[in-house]
């Protein structure tokens, strides 16, 4: 008796000793959310995003770039909607990291869109709610507002469309109904005042979770790259090779600009003459000859922000590409000739070689890593109130 005792005992220190081994990476998940007692700041991004733009023409050094008439204010998919409340923000921040949103309470809308990874996800293809894979890429949704389309086949043109699809997807987070979704919400004690805080009374409908959710997506902005201080002084913190790799990006013998267009580096929005309006920001660069997956249409998908490109690995719509450099040397000399081939990758009726030099894809490399902000992956605002 002793000696099973004896064993039992040195199992259980065992057992003690690599559990205190451990450690979480990110927090310990609790059950009801910790806010702050003053109300964190998210209306003040309405003034920020007024000032979201640089000058159409944009130079340092004495050269001029092509920039495409980024003077464009750029409203994106808010069309004119602003953060209505600190109040009406906090709540959606509480949904969007709540994974009681989903038919099993494992996922929610923050476990394929990670702070930590620009709000992307660094899974080729993300994990839904009973382990099975989505079919795409979680795309980053940081500084949504100065965007006008989403998803990756750009089917969703405003962030109220946008919040509740991933709840009611089927592999994502399983929902069935709205019923259902509101019912587990009244469950939980916790939204109570948060509910009241917000709209002034407790009553959880559809149409508010909509609306918190979306306010919160589009409170998700910064401006606060190396780029960005760049603007404000001729660059003057930019390296040779940073300089280098900007005066490519905006170059005819690349063309980045054309499709990564306007302060966001994204699909251009608010153009006269913007040649993807029509596909909902989508195109097609050459991924394959024959696409599996044809997204908007014959191939088309998204042009994604190129903004906090650093953390949003993997790469395209199906993940395919690991690293930046991967993704240059697919424009600079991999571009396949699909019928639909967007015709800024044509030249002499083939695909586009630029035939950059090592020294020109590591100044583009360079010049990319200049967009990411500096205080995404830690804003407060931004975390998980479900970490203690």
């Amino acid at each position: 008796m002793k000696a099973q005792f004896k064993i039992c005992s040195l199992l259980l220190v065992g057992f003690l000793f690599i559990m205190s081994c451990q450690r979480e990476p990110t927090g310990v998940l609790i059950h009801e959310p910790t806010l702050p007692e003053a109300t964190y700041d998210y209306t003040s991004v309405n003034d920020l995003v007024e000032g979201f733009r640089f000058s159409q023409t944009l130079s340092f050094d004495g050269n001029t770039l092509n920039t495409h008439n980024n003077s464009t204010v750029i409203t994106g998919a808010m069309n004119g909607m602003e953060i209505s409340s600190d109040e009406v923000a906090t709540l959606g921040r509480v949904l969007f990291y709540d994974n009681r949103l989903s038919k099993n309470n494992s996922i929610a809308c923050a476990s394929c869109h990670q702070q930590s990874a620009g709000f992307a996800d660094p899974e080729i293809l993300s994990q839904g709610f009973g382990g099975e894979r989505t079919d795409r890429n979680s795309m980053s949704i940081a500084n949504p507002i100065a965007k006008r389309n989403f998803f990756w086949d750009g089917r969703s043109a405003s962030l109220n469309n946008l919040a509740l699809q991933p709840i009611f997807n089927h592999v994502e987070m399983g929902i069935e109904t709205t019923d259902e979704l509101v019912s587990k919400i009244r469950q939980e004690d916790y939204y109570d005042d948060l509910f009241t805080a917000a709209y002034g009374s407790s009553e959880v409908n559809i149409e508010r979770i909509e609306e918190a959710m979306a306010q919160f997506v589009g409170s998700i902005f910064k401006s606060d790259s190396r780029f960005d201080e760049g603007l404000e002084s001729n660059f003057e913190n930019f390296s040779p090779l940073e300089k280098h790799g900007m005066t490519l990006f905006f170059s005819e013998t690349t063309n980045c600009s054309s499709c990564h267009n306007g302060v966001n580096f994204a699909s251009p929005t608010s153009f006269s003459n913007n040649p993807y309006m029509a596909t909902a920001g989508t195109t097609n660069i050459g991924l394959d000859e024959v696409y599996e997956d044809q997204g908007f249409a014959n191939g088309k998908f998204s042009i994604p922000s190129l903004r906090n490109i650093s953390l949003t690995a993997p790469y395209m719509h199906d993940g395919r590409f690991s690293t930046l450099r991967e993704v240059l040397d697919h424009y600079n000399s991999g571009v396949a000739n699909h019928k639909d081939l967007d015709v800024k990758l044509i030249k002499n009726n083939q695909p586009v070689k630029m035939n950059l030099t090592d020294l020109d894809m590591d100044a583009l490399e360079a010049f990319l890593l200049t967009l990411t902000s500096k205080t995404i992956t830690t804003d407060v605002r931004y975390s998980n109130p479900f970490q203690s």
